[in-house]
């Protein structure tokens, strides 16, 4: 029987130096006043809401690791006070912001795995992408990364950019594995509504090719085998005893309590979003009532289905009866149908009572996701 995964605790650190043309996640330019209040702003938080004990951590944004050394032992300081020393400890870090100083901080707070978000080592590829960083920085980034020695190291890659071939993604993709991380993350590039790169898409300036998108899944899929990654989750490799736990905890629907403007939370029944404004988000910690966007009253039929969508995005798969049970819901006689018809067309398979999605079935895995849906709403 599938039990519920450990409690993970999310804190979203809005600091920006420069937006990219592909993001669309809250961001904030990193003035010295707003930081300071930022971090006051966090303390108090934890305050309103303790989260207890958490098995995993991660900090992302934004970029984490644009804050001064200083500033990432203040906040490392006050999460674990509040949540205790997690076994699994993740910071996203951007290439330009990588200093010794504030490697040797996370690494004194406790911090076992960082991820570094290259996109790409092409200068061209890069531009596309809007993104500051150079080559030349990666490298040194990663030589410093390395240096610290962390338990788990992750680099993250984008693919399908406009201009980019299928000859330019492998030499990513071997350049990558040069460096040996622990962990690899390859995206396919999406075009978020309030990111430079959609309204591009809009003007007809780039394209969508879901033929190169489809070839460059399997190519990645088949050069990251051939070099002892595992794919876990359709876009994410790891080597033995390295994948992500935060991500398996939001996948397989655990709990997580999100700190910081944006920052998303699904605990104790409820699921709700922070408000995407510094301002906004400071003022209502700061009156002792957090303001609470997108709130929903979750109903076991929702955290089942969303339990299915998610968990057969990872190569396991999902045990639609075990999950059932774990949620006190009856499985729809429709879902059992749709994976029945999914079999026979060659995207699903079972693996013991798992089901799972076939190579072709990753491909089309948001598609899955959404008939999915369609099972709980009639």
């Amino acid at each position: 029987m599938d039990t519920a995964p450990l409690t993970s605790l999310y804190v979203h650190v809005p600091f920006c130096a420069s937006t990219c043309d592909f993001c669309a996640f809250y961001q904030e330019q990193p003035k010295r006043g707003d930081i300071d209040r930022y971090l006051d702003t966090v303390e108090k938080e934890l305050q309103l809401h303790p989260p207890g004990k958490v098995s995993t951590v991660f900090w992302g944004g934004g970029t984490p690791g644009l804050l001064p050394a200083e500033d990432l032992y203040r906040l490392g300081n006050a999460l674990r006070q509040h949540a205790g020393q997690p076994r699994e400890w993740t910071v996203e870090l951007a290439p330009s912001s990588v200093r010794a100083d504030k490697l040797a901080a996370l690494k004194d707070l406790g911090v076992t795995r960082v991820s570094l978000g290259i996109q790409s080592f092409d200068d061209h590829t890069l531009e596309a992408l809007g993104r500051r960083h150079s080559p030349t920085q990666i490298k040194q980034a990663w030589e410093l990364i390395q240096a610290a020695q962390f338990a788990s190291t992750n680099l993250d890659l984008i693919f399908a950019i406009p201009g980019q071939d299928e000859a330019r993604w492998l030499t990513d993709l071997e350049k990558a594995v040069a460096l040996q991380p622990d962990h690899l993350s390859t995206y396919c590039l999406t075009f978020e509504e309030d990111a430079a790169m959609f309204i591009k898409l809009s003007q007809g300036k780039v394209k969508i090719d879901q033929a190169l998108e489809a070839q460059l899944y399997r190519r990645t899929w088949e050069t990251l085998a051939q070099h002892g990654y595992e794919q876990y989750e359709v876009s994410n490799f790891a080597r033995p005893d390295h994948a992500c736990q935060h991500n398996l905890i939001t996948w397989q629907m655990g709990e997580w309590i999100g700190y910081g403007p944006s920052a998303a939370s699904q605990w104790q029944g409820q699921r709700w979003t922070n408000p995407a404004n510094l301002e906004n988000w400071c003022q209502g910690i700061a009156a002792g009532q957090p303001l609470k966007e997108q709130r929903q009253a979750l109903q076991p039929a929702d955290l089942l289905s969303d339990a299915l969508i998610f968990g057969l995005r990872l190569n396991t798969g999902v045990n639609p009866q075990a999950l059932a049970q774990r949620f006190a819901t009856p499985l729809p006689h429709s879902v059992q149908n749709l994976f029945t018809q999914l079999q026979s067309e060659g995207f699903m398979k079972t693996n013991g009572a798992n089901f799972c999605l076939t190579d072709e079935g990753r491909l089309r895995a948001d598609a899955v996701g959404v008939e999915i849906l369609e099972c709980f709403e009639v």
